[in-house]
């Protein structure tokens, strides 16, 4: 496995904040909360509410364009946008959902795959409506 060393550097910087003597242990760790994350994610259903938070390179080629795309194609689950300036490189979205689980899901993970992306996260929140 290679690692940007930036990013290397972090992780090991967040290791000795949290007290780890090991970097393998840090990793299966990461790796563990990583996949329950997933597999909670996959199992949820119905209707819900979230926000799906976006970190790009603002100069990439075609990204804004092909944000905008996706956005448009998922306009009924989409509620609202912020856009703000990160530095002179960088953008952040704040995009408002609600719907059903699995558009959500498939909204953000389109936009993971999109070229100049460098972050998602999405938080989902359960619906007032939903029986969970």
């Amino acid at each position: 496995m290679s690692l940007p060393r930036k990013l290397l550097g972090e992780f090991d910087e967040v290791l000795r904040d949290r007290g780890y003597n090991s970097r393998s242990k840090g990793i299966r760790d990461a790796l563990e909360d990583y996949i329950i994350r997933y597999q909670w994610m996959q199992e949820m259903e119905g209707e819900r509410m979230g926000t799906i938070a976006v970190i790009f390179e603002y100069h990439y080629t075609d990204v804004l364009k092909d944000l905008a795309d996706i956005q448009h194609d998922f306009r009924k689950q989409i509620t609202a946008v912020m856009r703000t300036e990160i530095g002179e490189k960088y953008c952040q979205e704040i995009i408002v959902v609600k719907g059903d689980v699995k558009h959500i899901r498939d909204l953000t993970e389109k936009i993971k795959r999109l070229k100049g992306v460098e972050h998602v996260k999405l938080t989902i929140t359960v619906s007032k409506s939903s029986s969970h």
